[in-house]
C-alpha cells in the first residue's frame, strides 16, 4: 500500500487526509499542536461559518491566474461540499440568510472540527498530535518528512496542508510557505488579509461599540475592492466583515509604501446622493440631527454632523446649499482616516502565497516537484468573509488528497 503523509491537521489537512485515505492510501495526518483544527473552532465566533449559501468567484483575490482559481474551485461545486457534510460528517447545515452563510445546526464550530476528525479516523487516517515538521525533502523516489524529536517518516506523496501566517496563536507559522520556498516555489508577496483596521489618534474613539450595515470602498494605485456589511467602531479603529472585506487593499499600500496611503470612503446608509438630498429639504420643525437619527444610531448622526461642519440643532430649512452638499458627501462618500492594521494577529488568513500556476489544478499536485501536493492557506488565494476560505480549503484539500493517493 502506498503511503501519503499530511502535514496539518486544519481544515485543508484534515479533508486532504480523509480523501487519500478513503482511495486507498495509507494515510497519515501531521499536527503540530496537541488538539488540531484551532482555525474551524474559532470561527464564525464559535459558530463555524463552514460555507457560503451562495458562491460567487470573482470575489476571490489572487495574483495568480483568476482563470486557474475557478477551475479549482469549480473541482469540487457548492452543492456537493454541502452534501457531503451532511451525509458523510453527518453535520446537518443550516442557512443564515441574512448573512448568506451555512452553519452546523447546532452552531458549535467544535462539531465540525470533531466530527471531521472522526471521519478520518474512521476511514483509517493515523493521526499523530504534537508532531512539529522541520522538513520535507526527497528521499529515493518518495520524500523523507523529518519530525522533532521523532524518527523520519518515509512516504511515496506529501500534502503540505500547515495554513500560513494568520492567526498564530493557533499554530500557523508559515512552515508551509518555508518548506515550498525551500523547494523552490515561487511565493507571491504574504500579507494579513480580512484583518481588523487602526487609526490613530482615532477620529472616532468615543464611537467605540456603536455598528450597522455600511458600504465600504478602498482604493490604491492599481487596485480596489468594494464591500457592503457589517461595521464596527473600535477604540483603535474599524472592524466588522467590511472593513475585513477591503483590508487587502490598505494592508498592501502599506506594506509597498504607497504614498498616500489608500482610500478608504464608507457610504454609511443604503441611500446616495438623491435619496439624502431629499431627505435634508425642509421638512416642518425637522432639524439636521433629526434628520440623520432616522436612518443610524445617535451617536454616529451627531458625529457626522460635526464632521460636515453643520450644526446640529439647525432646522433644515434653514441649511444653506454648502451645508447640504457637504453634508451630503459625508453621508454618502465619507472619507475614514486610517493609520495601519491588526496584522497577522487579527487576521482570518494570509494573502499571497505559493503561485497556482506551479500548481496543477485538477489535483493540487506541484508542478516543481512530482509527489508534493499544496493545499489550502498556503496557496495564493483568499476569499471574503462568509465560508469563502472554508470552501478553498475543502475543495482544494479533497483534491490533493485523491491525486495524492491516485498519483502515489
Amino acid at each position: 500500500m502506498t503511503r501519503v503523509v499530511v502535514i496539518g491537521a486544519g481544515a485543508a489537512g484534515t479533508m486532504a487526509a480523509i480523501f487519500a485515505a478513503g482511495a486507498g492510501a495509507e494515510t497519515i495526518l501531521l499536527e503540530r499542536t496537541n488538539d488540531g483544527g484551532r482555525k474551524i473552532l474559532i470561527s464564525g465566533g464559535g459558530r463555524c461559518n463552514i460555507l457560503p449559501a451562495r458562491l460567487d468567484e470573482s470575489r476571490f483575490v489572487t495574483d495568480s491566474s483568476a482563470n486557474t482559481l475557478r477551475k479549482i474551485v469549480r473541482g469540487w461545486p457548492l452543492a456537493e461540499q454541502v452534501a457531503f457534510f451532511e451525509r458523510d460528517v453527518g453535520i446537518a447545515l443550516v442557512e443564515e440568510p441574512e448573512s448568506v452563510k451555512f452553519f452546523p445546526a447546532s452552531h458549535k464550530a467544535r462539531d465540525v472540527r470533531d466530527g471531521l476528525l472522526a471521519l478520518a479516523r474512521t476511514r483509517g487516517v493515523a493521526i499523530r498530535m504534537d508532531m512539529l515538521v522541520t522538513d520535507v525533502a526527497p528521499s529515493g523516489t518518495g520524500w523523507a518528512v523529518s519530525c522533532s524529536g521523532a524518527p523520519a517518516i518515509e512516504a511515496d506523496a506529501v500534502i503540505i496542508a500547515c495554513g500560513g501566517l494568520s492567526v498564530p496563536m493557533t499554530g500557523s507559522e508559515g512552515a508551509g510557505l518555508r518548506i515550498a520556498e525551500k523547494l523552490g516555489h515561487t511565493i507571491h508577496a504574504t500579507y494579513p488579509a480580512l484583518t481588523p483596521i487602526i487609526a490613530q489618534p482615532a477620529p472616532f474613539a468615543n464611537l467605540s461599540g456603536v455598528s450597522l450595515p455600511v458600504t465600504l470602498t478602498a482604493t490604491a494605485r492599481g487596485r480596489s475592492a468594494a464591500a457592503t456589511g457589517g461595521f464596527l467602531f473600535t477604540h483603535v479603529g474599524y472592524s466588522g466583515p467590511a472593513v475585513l472585506d477591503v483590508s487587502h487593499v490598505l494592508v498592501r499600500s502599506r506594506a509597498e509604501h504607497d504614498d498616500p496611503l489608500a482610500r478608504l470612503t464608507v457610504r454609511w446608509t443604503a441611500h446616495g446622493d438623491a435619496e439624502w438630498t431629499e431627505r435634508l429639504r425642509p421638512h416642518g420643525a425637522r432639524t439636521a440631527i433629526g434628520a440623520l437619527r432616522a436612518e443610524m444610531p445617535d451617536r454616529l448622526a451627531a458625529a457626522l454632523l460635526l464632521t460636515a461642519n453643520v450644526a446640529a440643532d439647525r432646522v433644515l430649512s434653514e441649511l444653506q446649499r454648502d451645508e447640504r452638499l457637504r453634508l451630503v458627501e459625508v453621508l454618502v462618500r465619507g472619507a475614514l482616516p486610517w493609520t495601519s492594521d491588526e496584522g497577522y494577529r487579527k487576521a482570518e488568513v494570509t494573502g499571497g502565497g505559493v503561485s497556482l500556476a506551479e500548481i496543477d489544478p485538477r489535483t493540487m499536485e506541484s508542478r516543481r516537484c512530482a509527489g508534493l501536493y499544496l493545499c489550502g492557506e498556503v496557496l495564493d488565494a483568499f476569499g471574503p468573509i462568509g465560508g469563502y476560505n472554508f470552501l478553498w480549503a475543502w475543495a482544494t484539500g479533497r483534491a490533493a488528497g485523491l491525486g495524492a493517493a491516485r498519483a502515489a
